[in-house]
């Protein structure tokens, strides 16, 4: 017998992943688009605040509650919209929910007062607290454990990091080329079609037990967020010894000490204290926590570099941060295979390890256009780091529980996502004043964005290293093959 028969005879046959069903292929377009269109709005004013301003009139020192109103309020309410979700089903919330964005869209493309628009942007922020976590919650159940759900969350990991920086661009072009009422009319017709196919294509979602609304823990943990959000964004604008930001830090935290005690002796507990003490829970959504902070602080910090000390327009701006958009899709695309061959764990150090070096290259930028070369190759590497750390976050914080359970710990990692990228902003803008003073011009620019830079860099190290010291290989899949 030759050599190539017997080969044939003795080699194992290959055993094909699984495949996914033409329906979740659908359920997976619909809501990863949901997703993309939420992770858009994050950022799409960004760059056309100053024209949002000139053209209704807000005074300068009002300008950033055009954004801080709708992540206050995304972030505050993400929880609770989490088990309102397990409450009424999930897919009931999440349809209702992109109504509301629809509308409040149509509203804030058409305002003629900044009341009118801050109203806009408040339900704007409730209508994504409801829709993330109840979209994601819809999407982890319809996918079981394993390759396909690991595939799916890192399709959506992808596309949400992707969909903060694509709205920069887009908010660039929208305003350069019609207006900035564009940033919000794009989002009703995406909202429609959402809301007309997800009937006859999701299916219903919740516990087979109604569970009961925690009140007062719904209470301790809003509000608690609320004031430390807002805190942490009257540091960054005033100073982190104020009254007013030492005041709302402080409440905050007693709110959130609070809640613990609260959960600890409700019947029924938004959050049960068996959840709060997983480790996969804990290190998961820390590790997510600082993915988001991290990279979404550095196209501030970037758009600072740019605009500042390179003198790029807001249009230029938006179009750079398409390689960081590409650098996330494509770690998105790798993150599932990177989680199923290495386990979560070490996908989540490798990620970590990555994003802090190509962010630390950045220390190095100068003065002259030569050194863009080196940040669109940075923003890349760092893009492909990032989202195998936010992918080894979603499978992570998301693994082991019930589908009983499915609502709340998907609404702590949204939670835990649009905190992050909350928060990024305004602890870095902290750092860079702390940095400056009172000193202006591009030179002094530069050195408060390397300064940041160089603690983005730290906080991202030290944030995978420690979830891969306490995730340990017990918190981890074991990796396949």
């Amino acid at each position: 017998m030759s050599t190539s028969s017997t080969a044939s005879v003795t080699a194992p046959p290959r055993t094909p992943g699984p495949r996914m069903t033409g329906r979740q292929k659908l359920v997976l377009v619909l809501l990863l688009g949901a997703q993309f269109m939420i992770a858009v709005d994050f950022s799409i004013l960004n760059v056309a605040l100053p024209a949002v301003g000139e053209g209704l009139g807000f005074s300068l020192g009002h300008l950033q509650w055009i954004a801080t109103s709708f992540a206050l309020v995304a972030a505050g309410f993400t929880l609770l919209f989490g088990r309102v979700a397990d409450l009424v089903g999930r897919k009931r919330l999440f349809v209702g929910g992109m109504v509301v964005l629809g509308l409040s869209s149509l509203l804030g493309g058409l305002a003629t007062s900044p009341q009118v628009l801050l109203t806009a942007r408040v339900l704007q922020g409730l209508a994504t607290a409801a829709v993330a976590p109840a979209g994601l919650a819809l999407l982890t159940t319809a996918f079981k454990e394993g390759p396909l759900r690991e595939r799916a969350l890192g399709l959506n990991g992808a596309l949400m990091s992707a969909g903060f920086t694509a709205g920069a661009v887009l908010g660039g072009l929208l305003t350069d080329l019609l207006s900035w009422r564009w940033a919000f009319f794009v989002n009703v017709p995406v909202a429609a079609l959402v809301v007309a196919l997800a009937p006859s294509v999701i299916s219903e979602s919740r516990p087979a037990e109604r569970p009961k609304l925690d009140l007062p823990g719904a209470a301790a943990v809003t509000g608690g967020l609320l004031l430390l959000v807002h805190g942490l964004t009257q540091a960054g604008e005033s100073g982190w010894t104020t009254p007013t930001t030492l005041t709302a830090l402080l409440a905050g935290a007693a709110l959130l000490v609070a809640f613990w005690f609260v959960e600890k002796r409700a019947a029924a507990p938004l959050v049960p204290v068996h959840i709060l003490r997983r480790r996969s829970v804990i290190w998961g959504n820390a590790t997510g926590l600082i993915a988001f902070v991290t990279e979404t602080s550095l196209v501030f910090l970037l758009t600072l570099y740019l605009q500042e000390v390179l003198g790029y327009s807001p249009l230029a701006t938006g179009l750079a941060f398409g390689v960081l958009g590409a650098g996330t899709v494509t770690g998105g695309l790798l993150g599932g295979r990177a989680v199923g061959r290495f386990g979560n764990r070490r996908a989540i150090v490798l990620g970590g390890v990555v994003q802090a070096a190509a962010t630390l290259s950045l220390v190095a930028l100068g003065t002259s256009d030569g050194w863009i070369a080196l940040l669109l190759a940075a923003t890349f590497v760092g893009g492909v780091g990032n989202m195998l750390m936010i992918v080894g976050f979603m499978v992570t914080a998301t693994s082991g529980l019930p589908d009983t359970e499915q609502g709340l710990a998907t609404g702590l990692a949204t939670m835990t996502q649009q905190v992050g990228i909350t928060l990024g902003i305004p602890v870095m803008s902290a750092v860079v004043t702390a940095r400056t003073g009172t000193a202006t011009g591009p030179g002094a620019v530069l050195s408060g964005v390397s300064a940041a830079v160089l603690v983005n860099s730290v906080l991202v190290l030290a944030g995978a290293l420690l979830a891969g010291v306490f995730l340990g290989r017990s918190g981890s899949r074991t990796p396949a093959g």
